[in-house]
């Protein structure tokens, strides 16, 4: 999302995660996505690491201030929040524990971000930043893991949530393209 933020274009090639083309590999030995393979030949394999260079690209500007608090929530997020939602969302894997259990691990997280949105549009004020463009795709699968219960429970969290799967930022980049083959043309793509 930050990079059609910033409208930054990219050659895309969509892959299957099940059909991983060696290509893949060839650029990024751990085999994840998403991956920017960047012209100087430098390899950027995490989002985040994309997110803040894509940051760096376009004229587009997200809220910069506050970038220790933006920091240390993103980092708890990827850390902390994503270790119990991974276990909550996949709970039929996880069987030391119930649902409920990994629910109630989420909650926590959960309950702070709706707090902060009382009062503020986004997580850090009232402009974007890019910890609500970080943790947003983590609180939408939390919320399709049990939709009324997520709508229920925190309602300022879930109008955030709304907000931003409504947002033309957000349909900008779900856009369905077909599976990357070797030898297709370039699909140059700027998410607008």
């Amino acid at each position: 999302m930050v990079l059609s933020y910033m409208e930054v274009s990219v050659e895309l090639r969509e892959v299957l995660l099940n059909e991983r083309p060696q290509s893949l590999y060839k650029i990024s030995s751990k085999g994840t996505v998403p991956v920017l393979l960047l012209k100087d030949g430098k390899v950027l394999d995490e989002s985040l690491d994309i997110m803040r260079w894509a940051m760096k690209q376009g004229e587009q500007k997200l809220y910069e201030d506050k970038l220790n608090e933006q920091n240390q929530l993103i980092k708890y997020n990827d850390t902390k929040f994503k270790y119990w939602l991974d276990k909550y969302k996949y709970h039929v894997r996880y069987l030391e524990y119930s649902r409920e259990y990994y629910q109630r691990k989420c909650s926590k997280t959960l309950a702070e971000y709706d707090m902060r949105l009382r009062e503020n549009a986004n997580l850090i004020g009232d402009r974007i930043s890019l910890a609500d463009i970080a943790i947003f795709p983590f609180i939408r699968q939390c919320a399709n893991v049990d939709q009324n219960w997520f709508n229920n429970k925190y309602p300022n969290l879930n109008q955030w949530l709304e907000i931003w799967k409504q947002s033309r930022l957000f349909k900008s980049v779900m856009t369905k393209y077909n599976q990357w083959r070797l030898g297709d043309e370039l699909l140059i793509v700027n998410f607008q």
